[in-house]
């Protein structure tokens, strides 16, 4: 039997992403106004009844969304976004979904949310990306949290080769965009003006992120260096190659204790390097696990790193020290397709290609109790030898 953390929702899952706690309070802090006549008639009718097939009411605790499913095909495994509730308290997903979006024949594969919550954005197996926003159409008695696919375009978007990898900066103003063509894009957000537009940025563009001030774009594709950017003059900053020739997975900016900011790349050999941001030097090089990591992900607090794997292991590790910190063998059955950590830090999501979803409470551990009772023992030992020692001699 899964532990209540650990469910199943009937599809694969590509993404994951928790939902910022302004957007669940605002829910809940619905007035009975909103369920006024008036109210309904300024919310858009319900068009697509089949698609929201779940919907409950918003309770206390924290929510995720996530995207997958069964593809173009026939397979009868559907494609959608999925809304789940996870109560802390009792470290448990809820059983079904709490809201579902169908979205058709369209594969929804990569999601970035908006740092506000107002919406969120899928790459879809369509070549295409696709805008979803909150369906305000909600009762006073059942504040729900329900997606709806919203009728704006994403110009620079529409028609193009599988993104495979979405980001927004922390601040919300731009989103980066990169394709399986190799081609990244930076676009100004709402307007969607391109910002930065590099046909040839990688072979396949597999993961990208933003710094934490919003300077600087990391990118990495499916062979050759990591690239920066420099997103104010968008150019390229510099190149990171890998000494240990293996390919280069995932990339993520953080911060370490003294605010400084390091920059993060795995590889396929189970190895995460770290650079220095001011001088460009690698600075760490530490193999985590023999196997490939299929995610990555960096708390928000700088803490801990987290890694997936094709085996479906979840690593949680250190970053003072880039030593495991909690490892669950097996976590999934299949590949760990992605990872995110609560923005509190406290928590960790993670998502497999076996259609299961998976929250691990993040417990710090305390470090220095043990090396301060070896020291004891060793000061004692010292005592009790120079007492032998003084004994010896007064005979």
């Amino acid at each position: 039997m899964d532990p209540p953390n650990l469910k199943k929702y009937g599809v694969p899952i590509y993404s994951v992403a928790w939902i910022p706690q302004n957007l669940v309070k605002s829910r809940q802090n619905v007035t009975a106004d909103d369920s006024s006549p008036v109210a309904d008639k300024k919310s858009p009718p319900d068009t697509n009844a089949e698609e929201k097939d779940v919907t409950e009411g918003v309770t206390d605790g924290n929510y995720l969304v996530f995207a997958g499913g069964g593809g173009e095909g026939h397979s009868g495994i559907p494609n959608s976004l999925l809304i789940a509730h996870f109560d802390v308290a009792s470290n448990s997903l809820s059983d079904q979904p709490v809201s579902r979006l169908g979205t058709n024949s369209e594969l929804p594969y990569r999601m970035a949310i908006h740092p506000n919550g107002d919406g969120l954005i899928c790459s879809m197996m369509s070549n295409s990306c696709r805008w979803f926003d909150w369906d305000q159409n909600m009762g006073s008695e059942n504040h729900r949290l329900v997606l709806r696919r919203s009728e704006i375009v994403l110009t620079g978007l529409e028609d193009v080769e599988l993104q495979l990898a979405l980001a927004f900066n922390n601040v919300g103003n731009a989103l980066a965009a990169g394709g399986e063509d190799g081609n990244l894009r930076v676009f100004k957000w709402p307007s969607m003006e391109i910002i930065l537009n590099e046909s040839n940025a990688h072979s396949t563009v597999k993961d990208l992120h933003f710094s934490s001030d919003d300077k600087l774009l990391v990118s990495v594709g499916g062979a050759g260096p990591s690239r920066v950017w420099d997103v104010s003059s968008s150019k390229l900053l510099t190149t990171l190659s890998n000494e240990n020739r293996d390919t280069f997975s995932s990339c993520r900016f953080s911060q370490i204790n003294d605010r400084t900011q390091v920059l993060y790349i795995a590889d396929n050999g189970g190895s995460i390097l770290t650079w220095n941001t001011q001088t460009w030097k690698r600075i760490n090089s530490k193999r985590i696990i023999r196997d490939a990591i299929s995610a990555l992900n960096v708390s928000a607090d700088g803490k801990f790193l987290a890694c997936g794997t094709p085996s479906g292991d979840i690593l949680i590790v250190s970053s003072k020290n880039m030593q495991i910190q909690t490892m669950i063998k097996k976590a999934h059955l299949g590949m760990v397709t992605a990872l995110a950590f609560s923005p509190d830090s406290r928590a960790l999501a993670s998502v497999s290609m076996d259609s299961s979803a998976r929250v691990t409470l993040i417990e710090e551990k305390k470090s220095g109790g043990l090396s301060l009772w070896i020291a004891l023992f060793i000061l004692l030992l010292a005592v009790a030898a120079y007492f032998l020692k003084v004994k010896e001699i007064e005979k």
